[in-house]
C-alpha cells in the first residue's frame, strides 16, 4: 500500500539548475518533501542531492527541523549510510548532498524481482541490524526505515533519509487534511506515545522491513492505512512465507512492546555463527603449508606462571592514548602490536598470547635473514580460530602475529614458517603487545604489565598496571603511563625501572597520541572543556622534560609530523574532521587546510608534505599539510580524491615507491598509487567456510621489503608481492 504522504508540491519554480555549487543533472526520484538529483562535484564525485519542495522552503518551523536531520545525517555518514558531502538548509530551497551510491531501493528490488531468497535475506538481516547498531551509536534514531529507504549497495545496505520527508517530531499526524508517516513500518509507539519513541522502534520497523523482503508484502496488510495502523497496534504480525530459521528473530523484532525487542547487538549473535551465506570467490591457498601452529594443551597453562595478553587499540601510526579515549580507542576486543623504537602500531582484534614456554616451533630466530636473497613468493597461513591475526615487523627480519587460539607467533616473512609460539591462556582479557628497549611486552589495562624476550618468549620482568587508566603508550625505549589523577610515569623498557614521574604543566590528563622518532619527542594533548582549544605539549621521553608546549585553537588531535612541523586533524563540535592544522613550533606559525568535505573518524598518515585521510566509506583523500603557503582553500589543498567502495578499513599505512596499503573488513588488501591517486589492485576477499564475516576492529597491513601482508577475518595471515598489484 502506498505510504501515509501527500504528493508534495506541484509545479515547480523549484526545478533548479543548481544546488549551491553543484549542478543538477538527471533527476533520480521525488518524495513528499523534495526532489533527488544526480549531481557531480568539481573532481567528478557523483552526488545525491536532495532539493526541498518551495512549499515547505517557506516554513520556518520546517527548516529548523531539517537542519537537525542534515546534523543527524552527518553524524551517521559512514560505512552503512550515504555518507553527507555538503549541505544548505538556508538556501531559498534547503539541500543536502549525499555521496551517490549505486544500486536498487530494497523496495524495487522486490518489486522486480520477488522475495528474496534465504542466503540474500539473512545477509540482509545482519547488514540492516550492523547499520541500525551505527546509527543508534550516533546518538540518532531514524524512525522511518522502510523499504525504500534502504539502498542495495554492492558492499551491502545502506540506510538513507534520515527525516527530510517529515517535517515534526511525530512519525504520524495530520496537517490540512493529510497523514504523514508509513503505518507498515511504525511501532505501536509512534501511534500511541510518539514522542517517547527510542531505537527499540527502528528494530520493529527492520522487522516489517525484512517480512517484505522474505515476501514481498508487510506483517500488517490492508488497503486502509487506518486498518494498518490498527493492526500494527493491536493485531499479531502475520510471518507466513518468512523461513523458518528467521521467523522466530523477525518475530521478535515485532513485539509490540518496546522492551521485549532484540537490540541490533542482540540480532547479529542471534545470527552467528555464521551470522549469514555469502557466495563469492575463496582464495585458494598458493602454496603448501611447511607447518602448523601447535593447539593449545587443554587448560592453556604457562610455564612462567601465565603471561597475561589482552587486547586494546591504538589507532595506527602511533595514535592513541595511555588510558583510551573515545575517539580513538576501539573497542575491548581488539588487539594492538607496536614493533620497533619508532612506535609502528598495528591494530588487529581478538584475545592474543599469554601461555606456554615459548618454544622454538620451527628454525632459527634469524631464518629471514638467511633467507632475504630469495626470489619472495606469495604465501599465506592459517593462525587465527574466530577472529583477525594482527601483526608487525619492527626491523623487517621478522613477522610478530598474536591471533585466538594460537596467541603470538614469530614468523619469516619470506616464507610464512612460523619460528616459534606462545599458546594463549583460556579466558586472557584483552591487551596490548609491543617490542620495544629490546624487549616483548604485553600489557593488561588494570592487571600487569610483562615482558619477555622476542628471541625466545621467556619473561624479564613485570609491573602492577592497577594504578594506571589503560595501557602503556610506547615512545621510543621508554613506556608512558598515565595515573587516575594525571600523572604520567615513564618506565624504561628494557629494564621496568621508573624513570621519572610528574604532572605535564597545565594539564589535568593528558593524551598520548603520538611518538616521533625523528625528534625523540612523545606529544602529549588535551582538549578544552568545550572543544575551543587544544593544548598540545611536546615531551623527551627519557627525562620527562617538556621541549615546548603550546594552546592552539580548535579541537585538534596530532596525528604526525611533516618538515618539522606537527600535523594536526581538525574536529567541529559534532566531532567531525574538517581539517588539518601544521603548526612549526619554531616560528610558532599554524598553517590551517579546510577539508573538502566533513569525515567521521577517518584514519590519517603523513608522509612528506601530504596527509592521507581514509574515512568510513572508503573515501581516500590525499590533502598538502601547506597548502598555498598558509591558505585555507580546500580546493588549493585536494591533491586527490578516490572513492574506493570499502565500507569500513584499516588505517593506511605507506610504503616506497608511491606506495599506499589499507585492508578491508572483508579481508581485502588494497594498493594505491599516491603519486596518481589511483587504485593499483586489490586481493579478493578471504572468507571463513565460504561465508563472509566481518572484523570487530581492522589491523593495518604490514610492508616487509617487496612483501605486502595482509590478516583476514577468516583467521589467515598471508603475503603479496607489493611490486606487482595488479595480479593480487
Amino acid at each position: 500500500m502506498p505510504p501515509l504522504r501527500g504528493t508534495g508540491a506541484g509545479p515547480e519554480a523549484e526545478h533548479p539548475d543548481h544546488a549551491g555549487q553543484y549542478r543538477l543533472e538527471t533527476r533520480l526520484g521525488a518524495g513528499g518533501m523534495g526532489v533527488v538529483h544526480l549531481a557531480r562535484s568539481a573532481s567528478g564525485l557523483q552526488l545525491a542531492v536532495k532539493v526541498v519542495h518551495q512549499q515547505y522552503a517557506s516554513d520556518p518551523e520546517f527548516r529548523a527541523r531539517f537542519r537537525q536531520e542534515v546534523g543527524a545525517a552527518r553524524r551517521v555518514s559512514g560505512a552503512f549510510t550515504a555518507p553527507v558531502v555538503d549541505a544548505d538548509p538556508d538556501a531559498a530551497l534547503p539541500w543536502m548532498a549525499t555521496l551517490y551510491v549505486p544500486g536498487p531501493t530494497l523496495s524495487d528490488q522486490v518489486k522486480r524481482n520477488g522475495p528474496m531468497a534465504p542466503a540474500a535475506l539473512r545477509r540482509l538481516t545482519a547488514g540492516l541490524a550492523e547499520a541500525l547498531r551505527d546509527i543508534h551509536r550516533a546518538g540518532v534514531i531514524h524512525r522511518d526505515l522502510k523499504p525504500s529507504n534502504v539502498l542495495l549497495a554492492d558492499s551491502g545496505p545502506k540506510v538513507i533519509d534520515f527525516g527530510i520527508s517529515r517535517p515534526y517530531d511525530s512519525d504520524l499526524r495530520t496537517e490540512t487534511g493529510k497523514l504523514i508517516g508509513s503505518p507498515p513500518y511504525m511501532a505501536p509507539e509512534q501511534f500511541q506515545r510518539p514522542r517517547e519513541v527510542g531505537p527499540a522502534a527502528d528494530v520493529f520497523a527492520l522487522g516489517a522491513v525484512l517480512v517484505h523482503a522474505a515476501t514481498g508484502r508487510g506483517p500488517f496488510d490492508s488497503d486502509s492505512p487506518y486498518i494498518v495502523a490498527y493492526q500494527v497496534v493491536h493485531d499479531e504480525a502475520d510471518l507466513a512465507g518468512v523461513p523458518e530459521d528467521l521467523a522466530p528473530l523477525i518475530g521478535r523484532c515485532l513485539a509490540k512492546d518496546p522492551a521485549e525487542r532484540p537490540t541490533p547487538d542482540e540480532i547479529m549473535a542471534a545470527l552467528r555463527p555464521p551470522s549469514y551465506d555469502a557466495a563469492a570467490f575463496v582464495p585458494v591457498q598458493r602454496r603448501p603449508l611447511a607447518t602448523s601452529v601447535p593447539a593449545p594443551e587443554p587448560g592453556g597453562g604457562a610455564a612462567d606462571g601465565g603471561a597475561d595478553v589482552d587486547t586494546h587499540v591504538r589507532a595506527a601510526g602511533g595514535r592513541g592514548r595511555a588510558g583510551g579515549g573515545k575517539r580513538r580507542w576501539l573497542a575491548a576486543t581488539a588487539v594492538l602490536l607496536v614493533m620497533g623504537a619508532g612506535g609502528a602500531w598495528a591494530v588487529g582484534s581478538g584475545a592474543v598470547l599469554g601461555g606456554s614456554g615459548g618454544a622454538a616451533a620451527e628454525g632459527p630466530a634469524g631464518g629471514a635473514e638467511e633467507d632475504a636473497a630469495e626470489e619472495f613468493s606469495p604465501w599465506d597461513i592459517a593462525l587465527g580460530e574466530k577472529t583477525t591475526p594482527v601483526c608487525a615487523a619492527p626491523d623487517g627480519s621478522a613477522l610478530y602475529c598474536a591471533a585466538d587460539g594460537t596467541g603470538a607467533a614469530r614468523l619469516d616473512p619470506v616464507h610464512g614458517r612460523i619460528q616459534w609460539s606462545r599458546h594463549s591462556v583460556v579466558g586472557t582479557p584483552a591487551g596490548v603487545v609491543s617490542v620495544s628497549g629490546g624487549l616483548m611486552h604485553t600489557a593488561v589495562p588494570g592487571g600487569r604489565i610483562r615482558a619477555y624476550d622476542p628471541a625466545k618468549g621467556e619473561p624479564v620482568w613485570s609491573a602492577d598496571l592497577s594504578p594506571y587508566e589503560g595501557t602503556p603508550f610506547a615512545a621510543g625505549d621508554t613506556l608512558l603511563l598515565v595515573a587516575g589523577d594525571g600523572t604520567t610515569e615513564a618506565l624504561d623498557a628494557a629494564t621496568g625501572v621508573s624513570l621519572w614521574r610528574h604532572a605535564l604543566a597545565g594539564h589535568r590528563r593528558p593524551d598520548y597520541a603520538l611518538y616521533d622518532a625523528g625528534t625523540g619527542l612523545a606529544y602529549a594533548f588535551e582538549n578544552s572543556s568545550y572543544g575551543s582549544s587544544t593544548l598540545v605539549t611536546a615531551v623527551d621521553p627519557a627525562s620527562g622534560r617538556t621541549a615546548w608546549q603550546r594552546r592552539l585553537d580548535g579541537m585538534l588531535t596530532p596525528v604526525g609530523s611533516s618538515d618539522g612541523a606537527l600535523v594536526l586533524t581538525e574536529m567541529n563540535g559534532d566531532t567531525q574532521t574538517v581539517g588539518l592544522v601544521s603548526y612549526d613550533p619554531g616560528t610558532r606559525k599554524a598553517v590551517r587546510t579546510a577539508l573538502p568535505f566533513r569525515m567521521n573518524d577517518p584514519e590519517v598518515v603523513v608522509g612528506g608534505d601530504t596527509a592521507y585521510l581514509l574515512g568510513r566509506g572508503g573515501t581516500l583523500v590525499a590533502v598538502g599539510t601547506r597548502a598555498g603557503g598558509g591558505g585555507t582553500d580546500a580546493g588549493d589543498a585536494v591533491r586527490w580524491q578516490l572513492e574506493t567502495a570499502a565500507g569500513r578499513t584499516s588505517a593506511p599505512v605507506l610504503a616506497a615507491g608511491d606506495r599506499l596499503y589499507f585492508s578491508a573488513a572483508d579481508g581485502r588488501l588494497l594498493a594505491v598509487d599516491t603519486g596518481r591517486g589511483k587504485l593499483l589492485g586489490q586481493t579478493g576477499p578471504r572468507l571463513r567456510d565460504g561465508r563472509l564475516g566481518y572484523a570487530a576492529a581492522l589491523p593495518a597491513p604490514v610492508v616487509v621489503g617487496r612483501a605486502v601482508v595482509g590478516t583476514a577475518p577468516d583467521g589467515s595471515v598471508f603475503a603479496v608481492d607489493g611490486e606487482d598489484p595488479a595480479r593480487w
